[in-house]
């Protein structure tokens, strides 16, 4: 698995730190548990995920434990420690999808972009990831790249799909 590293850029730092300031939190440990959520939404969306040092800076910035910090990461599935590409192809792994051939479908894909699920790609345009389920069992199986939906995808569908990855 290709994994970048990140020094944080100051730019990024800072547009947290003042994200945080204009907050307007009392120095209660209330007030800085309850804009955990909030400020780890506002520092993936910064830097793209959360790793350590990312997480570290949160920490410093709300007086909560890193341990604290790391906790609530890993609880909710939206928020990620590992890079994702600029094209986030997640696959529904339900049973109605699986039932309907997802697996072959996730196999061209990897076939095609050579990573396997789970990875990104070494330039970081492409990300191949798993949900499991979408809501959509109609539709099964279902792609999703970022926020677009591909319905009763077939493996040979899959390079259409990628073509609009460009």
């Amino acid at each position: 698995m290709t994994v970048k590293t990140t020094s944080l850029d100051s730019k990024g730092v800072g547009e947290l730190k003042k994200f945080v300031e204009n907050l307007g939190l009392d120095d209660s440990a209330e007030a800085r548990e309850g804009a955990l959520i909030e400020v780890l939404h506002k520092a993936q969306g910064i830097f793209g995920f959360l790793p350590s040092e990312v997480q570290e800076l949160v920490a410093s910035e709300l007086q909560l434990s890193l341990g604290h910090v790391y906790g609530v990461i890993s609880f909710y599935a939206y928020f990620t420690t590992e890079p994702k590409g600029e094209f986030e192809i997640n696959f529904c792994t339900g049973t109605a999808c699986f039932v309907r051939g997802v697996g072959k479908v996730i196999e061209r894909f990897e076939e095609l972009v050579g990573i396997e699920l789970g990875e990104v790609t070494d330039d970081g345009r492409i990300s191949l990831g798993h949900l499991r389920c979408v809501g959509a069992c109609s539709l099964a199986p279902v792609v999703m790249v970022n926020d677009k939906t591909y319905g009763n995808v077939t493996p040979e569908m899959v390079p259409e799909i990628l073509a609009d990855c460009q």
